[in-house]
């Protein structure tokens, strides 16, 4: 399975882009309020998942697979299913992370009612966004949140990310302060 070549997603990356301005986007601003979560620590977990940079600008990509440590991205959602089933029957879903918040689907397949649900952008951060609450229930503070939605058991990986997930979240608030996009 091969990346799809960047100037093919370079034309959608600009569209989304354009659609981007209002920080965070009304989808992420959406879904954050209804699960009760700042809209700014979400879309940072997205940047940070599957974020991709054109042009300048990370933005992240609903149709990206994580597998194995390895990201793909897809032109479409169907491209993206497809690979999700042929990898699903090739891997263990613990190996597969799915859509912009990355969830694993070997952890929480449960959440979706299929495999290629976990791509649908709005169920896909509704998802990322109850998890990012239930850490958040637990810890009580976003920036430990969001290492332990990256890796539960905690450890070097999880403070790892709970660095980069800050570098995020840092980069977006000054971004919507200035109201510039990041």
């Amino acid at each position: 399975m091969a990346t799809p070549r960047l100037s093919g997603l370079t034309l959608m990356l600009t569209v989304l882009a354009a659609q981007a301005e209002e920080l965070p986007p009304p989808a992420y601003q959406l879904v954050a309020h209804d699960a009760d979560i700042p809209s700014t620590v979400l879309f940072a977990i997205a940047l940070q998942e599957s974020g991709i940079r054109v042009h300048g600008r990370l933005l992240p990509w609903p149709w990206t697979l994580n597998i194995a440590g390895i990201p793909y991205r897809f032109t479409t959602r169907a491209a993206a299913c497809d690979a999700l089933l042929q990898t699903l029957a090739r891997h263990n879903a613990k190996r597969v992370d799915v859509g912009l918040g990355q969830t694993n689907l070997g952890f929480h397949e449960q959440r979706f009612s299929s495999p290629c649900e976990a791509l649908d952008p709005y169920r896909n951060l509704a998802v990322t966004a109850a998890l990012l609450q239930e850490h958040h229930a637990a810890t009580g503070d976003w920036v430990s949140a969001a290492g332990r939605y990256h890796r539960p058991v905690g450890g070097a990986p999880a403070a790892r990310y709970r660095a980069g997930f800050s570098r995020q979240l840092e980069r977006l608030l000054v971004s919507v302060k200035k109201g510039t996009p990041p």
